[in-house]
């Protein structure tokens, strides 16, 4: 017989999750509790957002507390998948950019549009 020790984080009233050492439970409680605090938070700033989107924001949030302090605080993300995103939204913000240009002046339509290399 085998004797196993389980730690549970209930969340309002319920089960939420099962973990096998303290230290992961009790950081799956502070996760929930600032998503929890972040919840009343926004919703107290009459932000018109649907409360299950609210909820997955929140809870989004606390997950990656890390990283938006640090965005928070001015800095960049030194993750490859942060930087990527921020290329990504750079790109993104380059085509609107181009894209209103285009419409504007039917000349820059037929001219090959060239995207400038970053500086690393």
């Amino acid at each position: 017989m085998a004797v196993i020790v389980k730690y549970v984080v209930v969340s309002d009233g319920k089960e939420d999750m099962i973990f096998s050492t303290k230290k992961e439970a009790e950081a799956h409680d502070k996760m929930l509790d600032i998503a929890e605090r972040l919840h009343t938070f926004l919703h107290a700033a009459e932000i018109n957002i649907a409360e299950d989107t609210l909820d997955a924001l929140t809870l989004f949030m606390a997950q990656h507390r890390e990283h938006i302090g640090t965005i928070l605080k001015g800095g960049r993300l030194k993750t490859p998948d942060g930087s990527a995103q921020q290329s990504a939204f750079t790109q993104d913000k380059r085509a609107e950019t181009s894209a209103s240009e285009h419409k504007s002046s039917k000349a820059s339509q037929s001219a090959p549009t060239t995207k400038p290399k970053a500086a690393a």
